[in-house]
């Protein structure tokens, strides 16, 4: 398909040459890939108190983007909002790095903020919960394994 780039405005026979070719090869190889996947999910084994572990050990920084957008309904500007995300996750982040015993946590380093001294603190911890982010799982499992 890149060859066919070159001669976007101009029709001839070896853009239909290629593209006869390349179709076919585009849709067997997703099938083949889908099929893959789903015996990759079927077969895949999950240890939820691992995962969970894995979660915590980013000090909460895997809930900034619910932060991000739950700020600018509380009054924020898109680019305060960015500032304060972006500022206490660098912050955390750093933390984690130096001392991988410390961990603050991102919750608490938006507690501490000044900027957000008028926000009520239950708002920012409900950006926390992860039931926000499994809600629509077993919808997921059930498209994906319909045979």
């Amino acid at each position: 398909m890149l060859e066919s780039v070159a001669l976007w405005h101009e029709r001839d026979i070896s853009h239909s040459s290629v593209e006869r070719f390349v179709f076919p090869d585009i849709f067997s190889t997703t099938d083949f890939m889908l099929h893959r996947l789903s015996n990759l999910l079927k077969t895949l084994v999950v240890y939820p108190q691992n995962m969970r572990a894995n979660l915590e050990r980013t000090g909460g920084l895997v809930y900034s983007q619910k932060v991000l957008l739950e700020l600018p309904r509380l009054g924020f500007s898109k680019e305060e909002s960015y500032a304060i995300v972006q500022e206490n996750a660098a912050k955390v982040w750093q933390d984690l790095q130096e001392d991988k015993h410390h961990k603050e946590g991102f919750l608490n380093a938006l507690l501490a903020d000044p900027r957000l001294k008028k926000v009520n603190p239950a708002k920012l911890k409900a950006c926390f919960d992860m039931a926000h982010y499994l809600q629509h799982t077993d919808q997921i499992f059930k498209r994906v394994f319909i045979e």
